[in-house]
């Protein structure tokens, strides 16, 4: 008996909402049947591309009767919105982080997504990036014994618009949430966040009072140890590499370069080009996988997929990071 493909609604068209959009187009579980976005122009872009109808109005899709899943692919304020618009319709929603800025917004609507039984994911794609899940499986099967400390390295190669990080919420709640929800996919049971950030080169996060430099280390309920590095600019590309280390060894993981030629000669051996040099491609067969989890968790199958509550965590602990780097202290903190 064939499965229908899940129909989805994808609410917002800018750069991570095509990603999403060519995702679905993709898979032979997912149809894309409407399509919402305040600028209409960028509704149509899409739906000449992959298909669906088009409204500017996202209560439109989820009133019509025609979606089985919610993307939720919006600016971040529309968030909170649009998460309990879905679950009080009883549709399941994808969301990409952070949930919302104000954790209070989240805490508020936390109860509600409970009650609802409805499912609600966050985007942290980077769970289903194929080395990352691959390291995280063979430290969960004890190949490098107890986890002692897990290293994250994770650069952009430039920084972002000045007028973005005014309103992004800095760099913790920003580019490192991806970082901590990684660090949770490892050791779930974070309880204390210490982080020191520079503002070393980028004029946008002196003018806005963020940082373009952190590191920070987070301490498990276990005792293992997480140092996460940060920086919004990488003169060799995206750099995104990994380390978990234990007492039979350690797995890491490398850089995606963009070509695997080199060049050997007289004066230079294995020159190669930079790495990869944007998200979309360092990360585009982790995207993919992402929606067919979710498919799953929206068909009532067994799903891996982060839940709602993985999003209110990586916000926890952006928040105390933020604490911790402005004041100068560790911060505990409680997930539960």
């Amino acid at each position: 008996m064939t499965t229908a493909p899940v129909r989805f609604g994808l609410i917002g068209t800018g750069r991570i909402g095509q990603v999403h959009a060519a995702s679905i187009a993709a898979s032979a579980n997912a149809e894309l049947t409407w399509i919402a976005d305040p600028i209409v122009a960028g509704a149509e872009a899409v739906s000449a591309r992959f298909g669906g109808r088009v409204t500017t109005d996202a209560g439109e899709v989820i009133a019509s009767g025609e979606v089985d899943a919610l993307l939720i692919a919006s600016p971040t304020p529309t968030h909170v919105d649009l998460i309990a618009a879905a679950v009080a319709a009883g549709i399941p929603a994808l969301c990409e982080k952070p949930i919302d800025l104000d954790i209070a917004r989240v805490e508020a609507l936390r109860p509600t997504v409970a009650a609802a039984g409805v499912p609600v994911a966050l985007g942290f794609n980077r769970r289903f990036d194929p080395a990352f899940a691959s390291v995280r499986a063979r430290v969960a099967a004890g190949e490098i014994g107890e986890l002692e400390q897990l290293s994250i390295i994770s650069r952009d190669p430039s920084a972002p618009p000045a007028a973005y990080v005014a309103v992004s919420g800095g760099i913790f709640r920003d580019m490192t949430i991806h970082d901590f929800d990684m660090a949770r996919f490892f050791l779930p049971d974070i309880v204390e966040v210490s982080a020191v950030g520079a503002t070393l080169f980028d004029d946008g996060a002196r003018e806005h009072g963020d940082f373009d430099t952190a590191v920070v280390t987070l301490r498990a309920a276990s005792g293992a140890v997480v140092s996460i590095s940060n920086s919004r600019h990488s003169a060799v590309g995206y750099d995104q590499r990994l380390e978990a280390f234990g007492a039979r060894g350690f797995l890491q993981v490398a850089n995606a370069p963009s070509s695997l030629v080199s060049f050997s000669g007289a004066e230079i051996v294995e020159a190669k080009p930079p790495y990869e040099n944007f998200f979309l491609e360092r990360y585009s067969a982790a995207y993919a996988a992402e929606l067919e989890e979710f498919v799953k968790l929206v068909r009532g199958e067994a799903s891996t997929s982060p839940t709602f509550d993985d999003g209110r965590a990586a916000l926890l602990l952006a928040d105390a990071a933020q604490r911790s780097a402005t004041e100068g202290v560790a911060v505990a903190v409680d997930l539960g």
